[in-house]
């Protein structure tokens, strides 16, 4: 496998070796888009909601310091931290749920997803069921839905962090959207 010329995946390499200067400059490098990414996914939360994206880019990196991932490239990164995030999510909309036994969910929308459904809003634990529903039949597409969906990678990076081809992304994520949309019907 030839080396990346990408510094992010240099300083997440050498990052991974214990190089705290490493760690540093892959902060400053990825800040930015990490926030972006916290923004998406908190703009599908209802407004009020008590996370900001600045504390869910800290917790999510908070996380990602302590994973021991052989880092591929920026694009795998970014699909891990976005994976994160939802977690972090789903864990706040858990903590909320019990806090107000069942009043009050926090709703998103999956206008994102092109043709899920026309503007369904659902609950995040919903689509959490679904999701991990979706993991135990075909764990690849549930892969390639956080991936495209709450990591808001295209399907040429998608492809790449899963290691197929595109037109094997596209017909997954053609199926698992299919699918997701029926099982969100029935909730």
């Amino acid at each position: 496998m030839k080396p990346s010329s990408d510094p992010v995946t240099q300083w997440l390499n050498e990052w991974r070796q214990g190089g705290k200067c490493a760690g540093d400059r892959l902060l400053a490098a990825v800040y930015d888009e990490l926030h972006r990414t916290a923004c998406r996914h908190l703009h599908r939360e209802h407004a009020g909601h008590t996370l900001q994206p600045t504390a869910l880019v800290h917790e999510a990196y908070l996380r990602l310091i302590d994973q021991d991932t052989a880092w591929q490239n920026r694009a795998h990164f970014h699909a891990i931290a976005a994976q994160l995030m939802r977690r972090i999510l789903v864990d706040h909309a858990r903590t909320r749920r019990a806090a107000k036994r069942g009043g009050s969910l926090r709703r998103v929308t999956l206008d994102d997803i092109a043709g899920l459904g026309h503007n369904p809003e659902l609950d995040l634990l919903d689509l959490e069921r679904c999701l991990r529903g979706l993991a135990a039949l075909d764990p690849r597409q549930a892969h390639i839905v956080e991936l495209r969906f709450f990591g808001g990678l295209t399907i040429d990076e998608t492809a790449e962090v899963v290691g197929v081809s595109h037109t094997i992304v596209e017909r997954e994520w053609s199926l698992a959207r299919a699918w997701l949309r029926r099982e969100l019907a029935r909730s």
